[in-house]
Order: structure tokens, then sequence, then C-alpha cells
């Protein structure tokens, strides 16, 4: 979850409400990040009308580094608020919510997609059993088992996992959370990223990107790689469509 800039005003046709970080609490570069279009908390990103939500408390710190249950409950409260005011589903802006994947999905009474990290079984079953799926996510090192778990990825068979904390210019937006970044040399990490993997694991089918700071770049990594790539952006317009 990240930063609200735009409120997108809830009309009758709004369907999906995303929970968001706190506004304040978000650091420069991952707020240049949201000026993409393409990234989960840029209006532009959709063709349809959503609702954003920033939630008292979600940060890197209590969402990224330490999943804090406090947080949590204030996610429950403010995914019921939105359902009772006309919202039919429930994201996040950040994949590591996928922690909290199934107390929110249990507490909302609607469909709650928080994590891109959901597509990884959809793709593992098209690329059959012996293609290999990648996930690119904003910090390896961070992404446990739990959070695997939750969202359905029952094992590690086959499932290859890149993160980004190992790029220089990506890991100034922690390292460094009050400066700005150089947008050019992360996609080049990016794209950097993809290939290493693919020429490390030939067997990759399919990317599955974590970070919903990541779609804007999906389209070259389709380009370089000629795989499908999916993202947070292909599962809400999956899900929009559904209801």
């Amino acid at each position: 979850m990240k930063n609200e800039h735009i409120m997108v005003e809830q009309t009758e046709s709004t369907k999906i409400g995303i929970l968001c970080w706190e506004k304040g609490h978000v650091p420069t570069g991952l707020q240049q990040l949201e000026s993409l279009v393409g990234n989960s908390t840029n209006p532009a990103s959709y063709a349809y009308p959503v609702r954003l939500h920033p939630v008292r408390g979600a940060n890197v710190h209590t969402i990224l580094e330490k999943p804090d249950r406090a947080v949590l409950q204030t996610m429950i409260n403010d995914a019921k608020a939105m359902v009772s005011a006309g919202i039919r589903a429930i994201t996040t802006s950040c994949g590591f919510n996928a922690i909290f994947q199934r107390e929110l999905a249990v507490a909302a009474g609607v469909p709650v997609f928080t994590s891109s990290l959901l597509q990884v079984p959809f793709a593992r079953q098209i690329c059959g059993p012996h293609g290999e799926i990648c996930i690119i996510t904003a910090n390896a090192s961070a992404l446990s088992p739990q959070h695997l778990e939750s969202v359905g990825i029952a094992s590690m068979d086959g499932l290859q996992i890149l993160g980004l904390e190992q790029c220089t210019e990506w890991n100034r937006m922690f390292t460094e959370p009050d400066a700005e970044v150089d947008l050019a040399v992360i996609e080049q990490e990016i794209l950097g990223t993809a290939r290493r993997a693919l020429d490390e694991h030939p067997g990759i089918r399919a990317f599955v990107l974590e970070c919903t700071d990541l779609p804007p770049y999906s389209a070259a990594i389709r380009r370089q790689s000629g795989l499908p790539v999916f993202d947070f952006i292909t599962l809400v317009n999956y899900l929009h469509s559904a209801i």
C-alpha cells in the first residue's frame, strides 16, 4: 500500500476500493513511481473509477518490514466501511499485504485480493508442470513462506524469486527515503533483473510482479522476454470484469 495523492470520488459505478499507505509516510522515490501510469495508486492506471483509501498506520515498516496486526485491524475496519458505502471488492496497494489475505477476505464479506501473488497458482497451471514461474519482488528477504501460503502457493517447486533490494537505485528508496531517485536507472535495474532470471533459469515461462510499483514496466518485460507478465493491474482488471 502506498500514499494516496489523488482521491477518486466514489460514484455509483465505483466497485473497487484500494487500501493505501498512510499519507505522509511514503518515501520520495516511491512517490515518483506513483506518478507513473500503471502504478496501483495512480487513478489513470484504470479504465474505470476506483476508490483510494489511506489506512492510518500503514507504511513500509508496518506492512513490508514487520507486518503489524494492529494495522490489519484498521484495514479490516476501513474495508467494512467501504463495503457499507457500496464498494463491491477490496484490494490493497502493496503486495506484501498477501500475509493478511485470509483475515481480510473473511472479515470484508466481499471479494478481497491483497496481492498480485494470487496469480501465481494460475500461472503455474497455464504454463504446465515443467514451466517455472519467476516472482520479481520489492524485497525477497522480506517475502516469507507465510506470505506465499496465504495466497495459495503451496510449494516452492518451479518457483524462482528475485528481489530488487540488490539493485542500488531501487534500494535507495528505502535507505534514503527523502532522496529522489533516477527512474530511468530503476527501469534498467528491473529489466536487468528479468534478464538475469532468464539467464539463470531458462525454464521460466511467466513472470509475476509482486510489487504494485512494477506494472509500469510490465510491457517492457514482455517485449524483452516474450513471456506473459502478471501484475497488480492484470489482477484488478480481471476482478473488475468479474464483478
